[in-house]
């Protein structure tokens, strides 16, 4: 087995309160052009950049946040929205969160997901939640991803199973997770174990959530 590099990486969970109470959260779809699951609906999110620690030192208070910086900047870059203290502001910049940076319990960690050695493109990706006030929408950049909008767990769920759009073994799992939570309280209070598919699984689910075509 051939042992493939591995990159930092980390995506935003963004969330809010439905018109019924249920909870919504933010996805994209990635770009037909993409190394990485293009064409697939995904959280915002990609690699850890090399500033991102620096970011995380002035935002943050210690380079060890680099990983949630890097969540909060692909925010800004994919689909226009930053973390600040006072909540989230529609953006193409970093300099609201530079001026009112938040707090990092405000961020917390969901999850955390490492690809097998026989993934082709390898990502140790950590997973944050963002809450999220009514009223604020993305915009999609045009390059990485496509398009963006806000939908129930349960809804994407359920167009994936009709086929509507591909999501990749991590982001299924997440979402089926998220799917079980009842409010926006509850999914930002979520922490939960990854796992790799079990072998049923692996022969049961369309190939595209096992292995992403690029």
């Amino acid at each position: 087995m051939v042992e493939r590099a591995i990159r930092e990486a980390a995506a935003a969970i963004c969330v809010r309160n439905g018109g019924t109470g249920e909870p919504e959260v933010l996805v994209v779809e990635r770009s037909p052009e993409s190394r990485f699951l293009p064409g697939y609906v995904a959280f915002p999110g990609g690699a850890v950049e090399p500033g991102d620690d620096a970011r995380a030192e002035r935002w943050f208070g210690s380079a060890d946040d680099g990983h949630r910086a890097a969540a909060l900047r692909e925010l800004i870059e994919e689909v226009g929205l930053a973390v600040t203290s006072g909540g989230v502001v529609t953006s193409q910049e970093m300099a609201p969160i530079d001026e009112f940076p938040p707090v990092p319990d405000a961020i917390p960690e969901v999850c955390h997901w490492v690809a097998p050695p026989e993934v082709p493109v390898r990502f140790d990706a950590h997973y944050f939640a963002v809450s999220v006030d009514p009223g604020i929408e993305p915009v999609a950049d045009g390059r990485e991803v496509v398009s963006a909008w806000w939908t129930s767990p349960r809804a994407l769920l359920s167009g994936w199973t009709a086929g509507a759009h591909k999501l990749y073994w991590p982001t299924w799992f997440t979402v089926s997770e998220l799917a079980a939570c009842a409010s926006r309280d509850e999914v930002l209070a979520l922490r939960f174990e990854t796992r790799e598919p079990s072998t049923d699984e692996q022969w049961s689910m369309p190939r595209h959530v096992m292995e992403h075509e690029s």
